[in-house]
């Protein structure tokens, strides 16, 4: 494993902390213990150089050394340093200040939920300036089947998870716009699939219109949605289009926050 060096010259690049790190990446690698000669080799530097700073990290416990066999591998600080990350990616901390982006911009009502044991859990809710009020509360729970949330998780979840969660919990009728049947949610989910977001045009409740947006965690799965909901007169043209690539601006920003890196 050979490291690029090369960098653009406007950039402050620390050739000792580039080859730290690139140290760290290749045990990552290999997923083994490796001798100085092994680490060197891969490395292509002098064996001074990489005994340096295979001393410099065993310092800093970001690599251990067998007393055995003089062998390198990963240290047990990075297991701690991961472990204060993932804390770090706390959703709710990550999602608010940019569902405050929203609320401040659009003005309506915006929502975070995550799906547990079938069905939406509100996580936040930033209420909308306007006259509505919108049955959902954080803390509270609602069904995945009428709800742009809702529906949102659970068009990427596996066909033997859907038919699952809609057999255990019901397609309970909640306005005249509900779907109830089990073919006619079938091809709505694959329309959510295909266009990437949720709609609930009434479903739940008359005159409401809310879109929402699948949020990825650091495995790629879809546990989290992102929501603006309002009068369905309010969520029209070319209001409705600007409000739908916010939001999947902001679903974005918070899928990478908590980990999530799309595969090229």
């Amino acid at each position: 494993m050979q490291p690029t060096e090369n960098r653009e010259s406007s950039r402050t690049f620390i050739q000792s902390v580039h080859r730290a790190l690139s140290i760290i990446e290749l045990l990552a690698q290999e997923n083994r213990d490796m001798s100085l000669t092994e680490i060197t080799s891969a490395m292509g530097w002098p064996k001074s150089t990489t005994y340096g700073l295979l001393v410099t990290l065993l310092e800093f416990h970001y690599v251990d050394q067998s007393a055995v066999t003089g062998r390198y591998t990963l240290g047990a600080r990075l297991f701690e340093l991961g472990n204060i990350v993932s804390r770090l990616w706390n959703i709710r901390q990550v999602a608010y200040p940019i569902m405050q982006q929203l609320r401040s911009r659009w003005g309506e009502t915006i929502q975070l939920a995550v799906e547990d044991n079938g069905e939406v859990l509100y996580l936040e809710k930033l209420e909308s300036n306007r006259l509505i009020r919108i049955v959902s509360e954080v803390g509270a729970r609602l069904p995945m089947h009428c709800t742009g949330l809702g529906k949102a998780m659970l068009a990427f979840k596996t066909p033997s998870e859907i038919k699952w969660i809609l057999t255990q919990h019901g397609m309970k009728a909640m306005t005249s716009r509900t779907i109830t049947d089990m073919g006619q949610m079938e091809k709505e989910l694959e329309k959510i699939r295909m266009q990437g977001y949720a709609e609930d045009i009434g479903e739940m409740m008359d005159s409401l219109r809310c879109v929402a947006v699948p949020i990825r965690n650091k495995e790629g799965n879809v546990k989290y949605a992102i929501s603006v909901s309002g009068f369905d007169y309010s969520l029209r043209g070319e209001r409705w289009i600007d409000i739908l690539n916010s939001l999947q601006k902001a679903a974005e920003d918070i899928s990478y926050a908590i980990g999530y890196r799309e595969e090229l």
